[in-house]
């Protein structure tokens, strides 16, 4: 905008601003009221007719009046009472004026308190070197376990930071013949954690005692990219398709094999109620399967085979409000976010991002949905649910953002990306009422150390 056009606006702002004031002094003030109007019933008319004829006669032909014909008209107009210089009466004070609205709602809307925006910074508020961290899209390499403790793998080695004072420890390194490290996934309780490796064996530690506890292996062919607990039940999906449910505290532990997937799984969430489990694979396609139908004496058949997507599916999330909703999201030649109610199968909603989509987080405080993003922007974009409508977009990765995790009180998500960076941002605020972290439930790995080998 121009100069000119800058002070011509200027002063029209400063035009209408005195008159806004003076109608609000007209409202207040006693001497300005509202127009009145005269009371008929109180005026003299034939009084009026004369101040407004006769009268006017001897001012504009004073050289017809004398002294003593003047002197008698002030008599005249003493007696009859004609010395008033008022025409109109006014006599009743007109009605109060009705308020557009009433007092006790306006009290109650001005009483009611507004609820803040909040703040969302848009930089990371800590960013830490993730060296050797593979640029694979189909892995899962980072998780943040409810002990506070989050975990890398970072080429063969898994690496353990505490949130709590920022300590960093090794857990364990991997030979080559058996690594790289493919997944990474806390148990429950917060102190155990498997560990998946490109040789389709799967690793269970006891982070605590940095004591490698079992290994799981002959279920899978080749490397296991997914992993997802459900209470003791430690799920798998490899590159061979398949998925594996494995209930760790008996000494054979596949209890479940599901089968539905052509290609590599890379994506395993289980709902929170542990009924529903969902799985993305390289093929395309999301599955949902239902606990209750699952056999351990034949192959487990999905309850929906949804095929929207036109890549991989590997973002997964179910919504923290509503049990039955899941948020999934395509890989660079779809680019979409879908939302699903997965009682019925339908797609509820999907929405273009523009880029491809690695890693989905809802709010657990609000309804917001967290993505995280490919090339072109390598961007973290933060979208309110359920009109989508874009409320931060967060950049700073040269990579893109394969990798999302988030705290266990739900204000911070860790990411993890292409450029050997891990950033934490403050993104879903501070909850309005700290909720205590779940207690430790042993009952997963009660009986681990008796008769297993």
């Amino acid at each position: 905008m121009d100069a000119g056009s800058y002070s011509a606006s200027s002063n029209k702002k400063q035009s209408r601003c005195p008159l806004q004031e003076q109608l609000l002094q007209r409202k207040n003030s006693r001497d300005n009221l509202d127009r009145f109007i005269p009371n008929r019933s109180a005026m003299d008319f034939d009084y009026a007719h004369y101040m407004l004829t006769e009268a006017r006669k001897g001012k504009e032909n004073p050289a017809v009046n004398s002294p003593s014909r003047e002197a008698y008209r002030k008599q005249l107009a003493e007696t009859f009472n004609m010395n008033r210089t008022r025409i109109l009466a006014f006599k009743n004070k007109p009605p109060t004026p009705v308020e557009a609205i009433p007092n006790e709602f306006v009290s109650v809307q001005q009483t009611k308190p507004a609820k803040p925006r909040r703040y969302i910074p848009q930089t990371s508020e800590r960013t830490l070197d993730a060296p050797d961290i593979m640029d694979d899209y189909y892995l899962n390499l980072l998780d943040w376990g409810s002990s506070n403790v989050l975990s890398i793998a970072l080429g063969g080695t898994v690496y353990l930071w505490d949130a709590s004072d920022g300590a960093t420890s090794e857990l364990v390194t991997i030979d080559e013949e058996n690594g790289p490290v493919t997944s990474v996934k806390w148990a429950p309780d917060g102190r155990h954690i498997a560990v998946g490796l490109s040789n389709s064996e799967v690793q269970l530690w006891d982070s605590t005692a940095n004591r490698l506890l079992r290994t799981l292996n002959g279920g899978h062919r080749s490397r296991v990219g997914a992993l997802d607990w459900n209470n003791h039940i430690l799920t798998t999906g490899g590159m061979d398709g398949q998925i594996i449910n494995n209930d760790v505290r008996i000494r054979n532990p596949i209890v479940d094999t599901y089968q539905g997937h052509h290609q590599e799984v890379c994506g395993l969430k289980w709902s929170a109620s542990g009924q529903q489990l969902a799985s993305g694979g390289n093929d395309n396609l999301l599955h949902i399967w239902d606990r209750s139908t699952a056999s351990s004496n034949s192959t487990t058949q999905w309850l929906h085979r949804l095929e929207d997507h036109t890549a991989a599916v590997k973002a997964l999330a179910w919504c923290p409000f509503q049990g039955n909703l899941l948020a999934s999201g395509g890989g660079g030649s779809d680019r979409c976010i879908k939302f699903w109610n997965t009682h019925t199968g339908a797609c509820l909603n999907s929405i273009d991002t523009g880029s491809q989509v690695c890693s989905l987080l809802w709010n657990k405080n609000e309804r917001e949905l967290l993505s995280s993003h490919g090339f072109t922007q390598n961007q973290l974009t933060l979208w309110k649910y359920p009109s989508m409508v874009k409320v931060a977009e967060l950049t700073g990765h040269t990579s893109r953002v394969l990798f999302m995790a988030q705290s266990p009180d739900g204000c911070t998500v860790a990411s993890a990306a292409g450029d050997e960076t891990l950033r934490f941002w403050n993104v879903f605020g501070t909850p309005e009422v700290a909720k205590p972290a779940p207690k430790a439930n042993p009952e997963p790995f009660a009986h681990l150390n008796r008769g297993i080998r």
